[in-house]
């Protein structure tokens, strides 16, 4: 899962080095910010600094296994307390049966009311970026930070935002505290206990969960991590009941890169969650995370979403944005722009696909920006909170999808 900083570059293939044209524009991400963005790019530094084939699935069955329990897929938007902004922006156009969110850090919303305004006109939906992460939630043992997440919670509440919760498993997210050396029954208890208290905390708050998040490795065989070392591929059916039970009516995925198009770590994903459901494990939907380069495009995303709908779950797309090798050329732009296009066409095509997710709007706070060096201006907003031909081609394309066609595309204000 993309995080602002971070040191692994598991969310994509490894990147090209630039080779830059003569004249061409500056990227969005390294030119000089302009006001509206000064104070973004100051929050994130502040953040840093303040952050000091798929396997036989051996799981515990439940006694009678056949398709697993769970609140179906229905075509209507979660409900929530606050109220819902009307106005010109992307949730405006958005049809009842999808939500359109991005994920988002609670510090940046407090610090830029500008950068606040731009997320709660758009997006009817938010993923925690990185506070609902378990090294973050826990950072020593017993000692949790329920603040930021609860922040969160609060503030899609108020703003009629859906929230999903990420990440209840993923191996980069695991506390400096726990040892691997301990036995498999307290690595054990501490995960239950980790997945019962976060979900449990946040019953009836939170909509869906990532709760496996990139278990799987490039050949689609399950990922080498401290889970499956410690307690088998059993782990990953453990997790989803353990979700189930503390919140039965909370949508319950399995979230993976690299698997938009159809791809060998794809087929391992489809395999490994038509053999979870077929055991009874609550598996409700799969999310596809969509960090893509400008110049590659998924192959068949359309009918990959299909297949995985076949089985019975729900489709998102949680963790969307398009890289883009520097420098910034018009040229680039408008391909980056079709690959929006192109992924949220697929995910409105598939009448399960429950929600279509940015990783983050603005590229003045890309996560790609410290990960990828070379690539950059990722997002549908640039660094100065304007509109890119990215975010024109989301708004022409849920027009499409409405049949309407008199609501203005919104500026930055």
């Amino acid at each position: 899962m993309a995080e602002n900083v971070r040191t692994d570059v598991a969310a994509g293939p490894a990147s090209a080095g630039a080779a830059p044209a003569d004249g061409t524009p500056p990227p969005a991400a390294r030119r000089r910010p302009g006001r509206g963005s000064v104070t973004l790019l100051v929050v994130l530094l502040l953040a840093v600094v303040a952050g000091a084939g798929a396997a036989t699935i051996h799981a515990r069955q439940s006694p009678a296994a056949g398709p697993p329990s769970g609140p179906p897929w229905t075509p209507t938007a979660s409900p929530s307390t606050g109220p819902t902004p009307t106005g010109t922006g992307l949730r405006s156009l958005a049809p009842a049966n999808l939500r359109i969110g991005s994920a988002v850090e609670m510090k940046l919303l407090d610090a830029d009311p500008r950068f606040r305004d731009t997320f709660t006109t758009n997006f009817n939906a938010l993923t925690a970026e990185n506070a609902m992460k378990w090294r973050n939630l826990e950072p020593t043992r017993g000692g949790y930070n329920w603040a930021p997440s609860d922040q969160l919670v609060e503030f899609g509440q108020a703003h009629g935002q859906a929230v999903y919760g990420h990440t209840l498993v993923w191996h980069t997210a695991v506390p400096s505290w726990i040892d691997e050396s301990w036995d498999t029954e307290t690595i054990r208890d501490l995960l239950r206990n980790h997945v019962s208290t976060v979900v449990g905390r946040y019953r009836g708050k939170v909509w869906a969960w990532d709760v496996v998040n990139e278990v799987l490795d490039e050949q689609g065989g399950l990922r080498d991590t401290i889970w499956l070392r410690k307690l088998g591929p059993g782990y990953i059916a453990d997790a989803f009941r353990w979700a189930h039970e503390a919140d039965p009516n909370a949508r319950l995925f399995i979230n993976e890169y690299g698997t938009e198009g159809r791809t060998r770590k794809a087929d391992g994903l489809f395999r490994l969650v038509r053999e979870l459901r077929a055991v009874g494990v609550p598996v409700h939907g799969v999310g596809f995370q969509s960090h893509l380069r400008w110049d590659r495009t998924p192959d068949d995303t359309t009918g990959n979403l299909r297949r995985f709908a076949d089985l019975g779950v729900s489709v998102a797309i949680t963790e969307m944005d398009v890289r883009i090798t520097l420098q910034v050329t018009t040229e680039k732009l408008q391909r980056q722009e079709r690959l929006y296009r192109h992924m949220l066409r697929a995910c409105l095509t598939v009448p399960t696909c429950e929600s279509f997710t940015v990783w983050g709007f603005s590229d003045a706070t890309s996560w790609i920006n410290t990960t990828y060096p070379d690539h950059g201006a990722a997002c549908v907003f640039d660094a100065d909170l304007e509109p890119k031909p990215a975010y024109d081609a989301l708004v022409e394309t849920l027009r499409e999808r409405r049949g309407r066609v008199d609501v203005p595309s919104p500026g930055s204000g």
